[in-house]
């Protein structure tokens, strides 16, 4: 089978994807900084910078080297701001039309399977919502489809990370991966299985050796606030009074996670484009004091060890962030290859039959 990645970033799920068994012939994304990091992690599947609200089926045909596509994955990710919790104000963005314009190249091209993920948010849009009108696409060009909020977590990421996950196909009725973990016999993996192999830095510091493993610099009150935040999964609340936020200040007990710490033996909170800052979230190291760095965060993300990010610092907390995890991508594309697979033996077996 193969695939197309659109809104592809650094490349999360394509490497899943990959490793999976599927070969992806293209990615395209809007932004060129992904390139680098793309293509040196997954050779031989090409970077096409593209912004999709300008790419037509003729430029599918051309990237692909392919005029149909009935075998043919298309994966779209959308970015996800405009229906995502975390988003301040109530601004429309133009990224909310970025789905419609991803189901417009469904409608052209026909694939035989579509795969999205994107934030629990999307589906509850109240009115004629992006995702509905997504949906009403297609039934209205003979998909079966299947969606649900997944947590990455029961599929073998040290993370909590909820995402609803949409499988069409014009051949079958789909069905979603059954969950692998969270069972006295497959516990949730856990920071520490994640990150506990990296060795000590501090923060502001670099590793010789070890791609990506840099922490933040932190300012003396920042570092000083750290020291008092108890090791394995303390936050601002053991702080003396000095050290406290002026927001936080009196009797407000909310947004504990921000300045906290990661639990050791548990999956990490889910990871955003700025888990490399303390201030954004219960991103400190559990009992290091600096946040984590952005090769753990790369591997909280599932990345493996050797997956090398490119930029600044702040670029590639951002390229982690936005990805789909690596081995949940791989596990959707191991069921996809599953479906199509006993599709193709029961075509075999009825023609056996007659």
């Amino acid at each position: 089978m193969k695939a197309f990645d659109f809104f592809c970033g650094a490349g999360g799920l394509t490497r899943g994807l990959l490793d999976a068994g599927i070969e992806v012939v293209a990615g395209f994304d809007c932004d060129e900084r992904c390139r680098y990091t793309y293509e040196h992690n997954n050779p031989g599947v090409r970077f096409v910078e593209a912004d999709i609200r300008k790419i037509n089926i003729n430029d599918l045909m051309t990237k692909g080297r392919m005029r149909k596509y009935n075998n043919v994955l298309f994966a779209g990710c959308a970015p996800c701001q405009p229906f995502s919790s975390q988003r301040k104000g109530n601004e429309r963005r133009h990224d909310a039309t970025l789905l419609g314009e991803f189901g417009r190249l469904v409608e052209a091209a026909l694939p035989g399977y579509v795969l999205i993920e994107n934030v629990p948010g999307i589906a509850r849009v109240h009115g004629f919502s992006t995702f509905r009108r997504f949906l009403r696409m297609l039934e209205a060009n003979d998909y079966l489809f299947v969606y649900d909020i997944l947590d990455a977590k029961r599929y073998g990421i040290p993370q909590n990370r909820r995402r609803l996950v949409l499988l069409a196909s014009r051949h079958l009725r789909p069905s979603l991966p059954e969950p692998k973990y969270g069972t006295p016999l497959r516990p949730f993996r856990t920071v520490r299985q994640a990150i506990s192999h990296f060795p000590a830095i501090s923060a502001g510091e670099c590793h010789p050796d070890i791609p990506n493993h840099v922490a933040a610099s932190i300012s003396e009150l920042n570092l000083e606030r750290l020291r008092h935040t108890p090791h394995d999964g303390g936050d601002r609340r053991s702080w003396p009074k000095r050290l406290r936020l002026e927001c936080h200040k009196g009797n407000y007990e909310g947004h504990t996670d921000v300045y906290g710490r990661m639990y050791w033996d548990r999956p990490a909170p889910a990871l955003t484009g700025r888990c490399h800052s303390i201030s954004n979230g219960r991103y400190g190291h559990p009992e290091q004091d600096r946040a984590i760095s952005l090769r753990e965060a790369a591997a909280i993300q599932s990345f493996p060890d050797g997956y090398e990010f490119f930029g600044s610092n702040k670029y590639v907390a951002l390229q982690i962030g936005n990805a789909v995890p690596v081995r949940l991508a791989e596990h959707l594309g191991r069921h996809i290859l599953q479906l199509e697979n006993s599709r193709t033996m029961s075509e075999v077996h009825s023609m056996i039959c007659v």
